[in-house]
């Protein structure tokens, strides 16, 4: 019996740890015509995030980080969801792989301490 309580309160943990790791709403990431909006998105550092990108235009859009890891092909008139993080404070890069000169910025910042 006491192992049972032991492991529902251990899996308890796990869950309310992993769900506090996860930013509530998901960042939107839109393409409007040759560029990415917003260009620069600033999100806390050490949480994963949600990122949603839209492309209401009708040619496919390829957004693409090595900083990241990530690359994905989102088409005309659609809309598709990466997870990226938790990320370490710092600047990472992405673009649209068919057109380079399409270039946005992830700012991870860390949390402020605020002291009372």
């Amino acid at each position: 019996m006491l192992d049972r309580i032991f492991f529902a309160c251990f899996a308890a943990g796990i869950f309310f740890i992993s769900v506090s790791a996860f930013a509530a709403d998901p960042l939107m990431l839109s393409i409007r015509g040759s560029r990415f909006e917003p260009e620069l998105l600033a999100v806390p550092a050490g949480v994963k995030l949600k990122l949603v990108i839209r492309n209401p235009g009708n040619l496919p859009v390829e957004f693409e980080s090595t900083d990241l890891s990530r690359e994905v092909i989102v088409r005309g008139q659609g809309e598709t969801e990466i997870y990226i993080g938790p990320l370490d404070p710092g600047n990472y890069r992405f673009f649209n792989d068919f057109n380079r000169d399409m270039q946005g910025t992830i700012v991870a910042k860390p949390a402020s301490n605020k002291e009372n």
